[in-house]
C-alpha cells in the first residue's frame, strides 16, 4: 500500500454530543407512561427510525398500496456476491437512481435520482441520505455515503419523486438504510474479499438478544469492517474502516434504539483527466495530483437514539435525538500561481485565495419529534402524523497554501479562517387514508434553513454573510386498484433544492466570500405510473415530469475549488421501467431508465480558469442537455441455481448512456456497456453456513469513464472506469 508513506491527519478528539443529552433524558423521562402495542415480525415499522412516515412502511400492504414511488432492496441483495464496499454494488436495478463510481475514494461516489444531484463534483447534492434514521446528509444538503454499513444492513429504502420533498429541502430524492435488529438465535458472521489492484476488505457482524423470549433484553447487531486498495491509478490508494453499532431495548408500549457510528478514511485523489490523455489508451495521473500529494482524510462519529411509546387510543410518540462530530483534511493542486500576490493595476488579484490546503471541524446534532394517529375510518385506515425536525451544523474552516517554499503538498501559510453555521426547523404533516382499492395520501411540510459565516481571517477584508432560505412544500398522491394484480399511481409535489455552504463559499470568479446572490432552486414534479403483481413477476412503469426555475448549476471548477449560478428553467421527463421475474431456478431482474434533462432558458457561465475576470464569460444555448446525466441507463441481471454444491450463476448487463460534461455540450463520455460475471456458492452444516463466490467485471475490458467532472475549469473533465477485474470472496455465519 503506498498510504503509508503520505501525511495524514484523523483527529480522534471525542465528539460534542451535549445538545443531544436533553433529548435523551426527555425520551428516558417519558418512559414510564407505557401500553402495549402489536408490532408483526414481518411487518416492521421504522417507527422513530423514520425521517417521516413516507418510507415503505410494511403494514397495510406497504409499497404495494402506497402512493409513492419507493424501491426496497434487502440485505442479501446488498451483500450476496458483492465487495460490500460501494452502494454502486447493489442499487443498479433501482431504475431513476444513477450512481456513478469515480474509482477516486476522495471524492465518494456520484449519486443522482431523476438527475437531482447530477452537479456534484464531490459528495452527494440534492439527495438526502439516512442511516437508521440519522442525516448522512448535513443541514445545507451535502452529504456521503462512505459511512454506510453495508455488512450490517437489513434494507435501503429508495424514495423518488414528489414524496421525496417531505424529507426537507434538497430532497429531490432520499437513500435510508436499517441496520438489522438482533433476533433470537444470536449470529456471528465474517468475510473477506480480495481482488485485483490489491483491493481487500474484511468485516465481521454480530446480532442476538438478551434475555428471554417473554422478558427480552437488549438486542444488538454489529458491524465492523475495513477496507483497502492500491487503486487502479498511480496516486489513489485508499482505506477505510466504519464501525456500526445498534441496541435495541423494548419496553411496554414502546422500545429505545441506541445507534453509534464511526468513520475513519484516507484516500489519495488523482484527480480528473483531459480528453488527450483519457484516449492515450494508459490510464494515468495527471502531474499536478503527484507534485502536490492530492489526499483527503476523514473523522466522523456520530450517537444517535430513538424512543417510542404508545399512548392509547391509536396514539403514538416518535422522538429520536442525534449529534457527531467530522473533521476533514483535504490537499488540492491548485497551482502556487493562483495564491501568490498577483499585482494588476494596484490590486492583487489573488487576495481572496484561500489556498489549497481545506481543514474542516464540524458539529453537528439534530432531532426530530412526531405524534402519529392510527384508526379505522369509512372504510379504511386512517393514519395521521404531525412533527418539528430541527438540524443544525457549525464548520470551523481553515485554509492554507499548498507549499512551503519550494516544497509541494505540504501545509503552508493561513489564507482563510471562518465560522459557517447552518439551521433549520421545520414543522411537517402528513395524512394518508388507506383502503383495498384507493389510497389517498397528502403532506405539507414548511422549511426554513439560516446560514451564517462568521470571517475571522480580516487581511483580505471582511467575507462574513448570512442568508436565510425559506419554502412551503405542499404533496399530494393517490393510489388506485385497477385490477387485483395492477395498481396505478400518480402524485404530485414542490420542491425546494438550497444551495451547500460550499456551493456558496466562493463568489463569482472563485474568489472567497460568502455568495450570498446564489438563490435556491424551486421544482414542480409530478409522475403517474403502473405496477403491477403475479405469482412468478411483477412490474412497474413510471412516466415523471419535473420543472425548475433558478437550476442550481456550476459556473467555473477548476483544481477542487467550484463557483456556482442560477441558470433560469430547466425540465427533466422521462420514463422508468422494471420488472423480475421467476420461473423455477431462474430468475430475471432489469431496470431501464431514460431521460431528456435540459435547460429550457439560455444562460452565460465560464468554460475556463481566471473566468470572469481574466476571459470572458459564454453562453449556453437554451436546449443544451443538462451534464452528467445519461440520457438512458439499463441493467438486467439473470441468475441461475444450478443445484450442484449450492451454486448460483449470476451474469450482469449494465449499460450508460452518452454523458455531457459541461453546460455547452462541447464534449461527452461516450455511452458504454459492460458485462459481468459470478459464481456464487453455498454450504450448510448444522449451525454453520459458509458462502463462496468469485467474480469477473467487465469481462470484455471495455475502456469507458466512470464519472464525469461536471464543467471542470481546467478541461479535465473525465474519470477513467475499470478495466476486467476479478473479485473472490469467503463468509462464514455461526448461528448460536
Amino acid at each position: 500500500m503506498t498510504t503509508s508513506t503520505h501525511s495524514r491527519k484523523n483527529p480522534s478528539r471525542p465528539a460534542r454530543l451535549a445538545p443531544v443529552a436533553w433529548a435523551i433524558a426527555l425520551m428516558c423521562a417519558t418512559g414510564a407512561q407505557a401500553q402495549s402495542v402489536s408490532e408483526s415480525a414481518t411487518e416492521v415499522d421504522a417507527g422513530a427510525l423514520s425521517p417521516v412516515v413516507v418510507s415503505a412502511e410494511r403494514s397495510g400492504g406497504g409499497v404495494w398500496r402506497g402512493a409513492a414511488s419507493i424501491d426496497v432492496v434487502d440485505g442479501d441483495a446488498l451483500r450476496d456476491g458483492q465487495a460490500q464496499i460501494n452502494l454502486s454494488e447493489g442499487l443498479a436495478g433501482v431504475p431513476g437512481l444513477v450512481i456513478r463510481n469515480r474509482q477516486n475514494y476522495a471524492q465518494d461516489l456520484q449519486i443522482s435520482v431523476r438527475g437531482y444531484g447530477a452537479r456534484a463534483t464531490f459528495g452527494v447534492r440534492g439527495v438526502r441520505l439516512f442511516v437508521d434514521g440519522i442525516p448522512a446528509s448535513a443541514p445545507d444538503g451535502s452529504g456521503q455515503v462512505a459511512n454506510f454499513p453495508l455488512g450490517g444492513a437489513d434494507r435501503i429504502e429508495v424514495v423518488r419523486g414528489p414524496m421525496a420533498a417531505l424529507y426537507g429541502a434538497s430532497s429531490g430524492g432520499a437513500l435510508l438504510l436499517y441496520t438489522e435488529e438482533g433476533q433470537h438465535p444470536a449470529q456471528w458472521r465474517t468475510g473477506m474479499v480480495a481482488g485485483s489492484d490489491g483491493l481487500w476488505r474484511l468485516s465481521t457482524q454480530a446480532t442476538g438478544k438478551t434475555g428471554a423470549p417473554k422478558e427480552p433484553g437488549w438486542s444488538y447487531a454489529l458491524d465492523v469492517s475495513r477496507f483497502a486498495t492500491d487503486g487502479a491509478r498511480p496516486q489513489s490508494a485508499a482505506d477505510r474502516t466504519n464501525a456500526n453499532l445498534r441496541l435495541t431495548r423494548p419496553h411496554e408500549g414502546g422500545r429505545m434504539v441506541l445507534v453509534l457510528n464511526q468513520h475513519n478514511s484516507f484516500a489519495l485523489d488523482p484527480q480528473g483527466l483531459e480528453r488527450k490523455d483519457l484516449d492515450g489508451g494508459v490510464v494515468r495521473t495527471l502531474k499536478g495530483a503527484i507534485d502536490f500529494n492530492t489526499r483527503k482524510s476523514v473523522a466522523q462519529t456520530q450517537l444517535g437514539l430513538a424512543f417510542e411509546q404508545a399512548l392509547g387510543g391509536g396514539h403514538k410518540l416518535e422522538l429520536m435525538g442525534y449529534g457527531g462530530q467530522r473533521q476533514v483534511v483535504q490537499y488540492q493542486s491548485i497551482p502556487k500561481t493562483s495564491q501568490m500576490p498577483n499585482i494588476v493595476n494596484g490590486v492583487d488579484r489573488n487576495a481572496g485565495s484561500s489556498g489549497g490546503v481545506i481543514d474542516l471541524d464540524r458539529d453537528y446534532w439534530g432531532w426530530n419529534a412526531r405524534w402519529r394517529h392510527e384508526g379505522d375510518w369509512q372504510g379504511g385506515r386512517l393514519s395521521f402524523s404531525a412533527g418539528l425536525a430541527s438540524d443544525y451544523q457549525s464548520d470551523q474552516r481553515k485554509g492554507y497554501e499548498n507549499f512551503k517554499g519550494s516544497i509541494d503538498g505540504v501545509q503552508g501559510n493561513l489564507r482563510r479562517d471562518e465560522v459557517n453555521r447552518a439551521s433549520t426547523l421545520d414543522p411537517y404533516v402528513q395524512a394518508e387514508w388507506r383502503s383495498k382499492d384507493l389510497t389517498l395520501m397528502g403532506g405539507v411540510r414548511q422549511t426554513r434553513t439560516q446560514y451564517e459565516s462568521s470571517d475571522r481571517f480580516l487581511g483580505n477584508g471582511d467575507d462574513s454573510g448570512r442568508k436565510t432560505f425559506q419554502a412551503t412544500l405542499p404533496v399530494m398522491g393517490v393510489r388506485w386498484q385497477w385490477t387485483p394484480a395492477v395498481q396505478a399511481f400518480a402524485s404530485i409535489g414542490k420542491g425546494y433544492e438550497i444551495p451547500t455552504l460550499n456551493e456558496v463559499a466562493y463568489r463569482s470568479g472563485g474568489a472567497a466570500g460568502f455568495n450570498t446572490q446564489l438563490n435556491a432552486a424551486r421544482s414542480t414534479s409530478a409522475e403517474v405510473g403502473l405496477r403491477g403483481r403475479a405469482e412468478r413477476f411483477g412490474w412497474n412503469a413510471t412516466a415523471f415530469d419535473i420543472r425548475t426555475d433558478d437550476e442550481i448549476v456550476v459556473q467555473n471548477n477548476s483544481g477542487g475549488r467550484a463557483t456556482f449560478q442560477n441558470a433560469g428553467r430547466t425540465q427533466r421527463q422521462g420514463l422508468e421501467l422494471s420488472g423480475n421475474w421467476r420461473l423455477g431456478p431462474v430468475s430475471l431482474v432489469s431496470a431501464l431508465t431514460w431521460m431528456q434533462a435540459e435547460y429550457l432558458d439560455a444562460f452565460q457561465t465560464c468554460d475556463r480558469t481566471g473566468c470572469p475576470i481574466s476571459f470572458a464569460r459564454v453562453t449556453v444555448p437554451a436546449g443544451n442537455r443538462i451534464p452528467g446525466l445519461p440520457m438512458q441507463q439499463a441493467f438486467l441481471q439473470a441468475a441461475w441455481d444450478t443445484g450442484w454444491a449450492g451454486s448460483r450463476v449470476v451474469f450482469e448487463t449494465r449499460h450508460v448512456g452518452r454523458v455531457m460534461v459541461n453546460d455547452q455540450n462541447s464534449d461527452s463520455a461516450v455511452g458504454h456497456t459492460l458485462f459481468n460475471l459470478g459464481v456464487h456458492f453455498k454450504q450448510d452444516r448444522g449451525d454453520w453456513t459458509l458462502r463462496e463466490f468469485i467474480r469477473v467485471d467487465n469481462l470484455t475490458d471495455r475502456r469507458h469513464v466512470g464519472a464525469v467532472i461536471v464543467n471542470d475549469g481546467n478541461i479535465r473533465f473525465f474519470e477513467p472506469g475499470l478495466g476486467r477485474k476479478l473479485l473472490v470472496g469467503l463468509e462464514a455465519q455461526r448461528r448460536f
